[in-house]
């Protein structure tokens, strides 16, 4: 049982955000595809699979996902992994819709490529330019929803920042010293006295578990 609870303490190892979409569909990159095209002009990267890597940095970066004629009807579970990608190629997919929230966290999507029949995520103003190309839509350029001349559906409360979260999507960050329920509380976060209880809540649970496993053991 002792080794059992080291290894329940223990932290996971991290992965690489984006490695397991990129074997959502099979093959690799398409020929002429945005994400194909977009790692050519690239130096530095790698093709894994349908991404494209950034190398040669630390962490490595999940730069293109091409999940183009993959049959989707939905998008793929693991997408959000994909958050780091600049371009994103879903054209040639019988996809109907794109739920709300789909690009929640892609701050850095600049180049996105659709089939014809959907609208890019935030509406055609959350974009610097939208265009058409046979049965495909392109969504280039993400503007910074925080800078938009219209009012948002949740202003940020006092003592934060309005941050993008994605395309049409916001976040509010608490200003510095402020944290906590909308930014209420004044002062540095107690990350010690946070740690420490947490600490002593998972060993004691991990002794409860051990305690109780061992005297079901010693039990006839």
């Amino acid at each position: 049982m002792g080794p059992f609870l080291i290894i329940l303490l223990l932290p996971l190892p991290s992965t690489i955000g984006g490695a397991a979409v990129c074997g959502s569909c099979p093959g690799p990159l398409r020929n002429g595809s945005v994400v194909a095209q977009y790692c050519a002009s690239r130096p530095g990267t790698e093709s894994e699979g349908r991404c494209c890597w950034e190398r040669g940095v630390r962490p490595e970066r999940l730069l293109g996902l091409d999940l183009s004629n993959c049959s989707l009807q939905n998008l793929p579970p693991g997408l959000a992994e994909a958050s780091s990608t600049a371009v994103l190629d879903l054209t040639e997919n019988p996809l109907t819709t794109l739920p709300n929230g789909s690009f929640l966290g892609f701050t850095l999507l600049q180049l996105l490529a659709l089939p014809l029949p959907l609208g890019c995520p935030g509406g055609n103003s959350t974009w610097e330019e939208v265009t058409t190309s046979g049965s495909s839509r392109l969504c280039q350029g993400q503007r910074n929803s925080c800078n938009s001349s219209s009012e948002p559906a949740w202003p940020c409360p006092e003592n934060s920042a309005c941050a993008p979260d994605g395309p049409g999507l916001v976040q509010c960050l608490c200003n510095s010293p402020f944290h906590g329920y909308k930014c209420l509380r004044e002062g540095t976060f107690p990350v010690l006295l946070f740690c420490g209880v947490l600490g002593a809540t998972t060993l004691s649970l991990a002794l409860l578990l051990w305690g109780t496993q061992r005297r079901k053991a010693k039990a006839p």
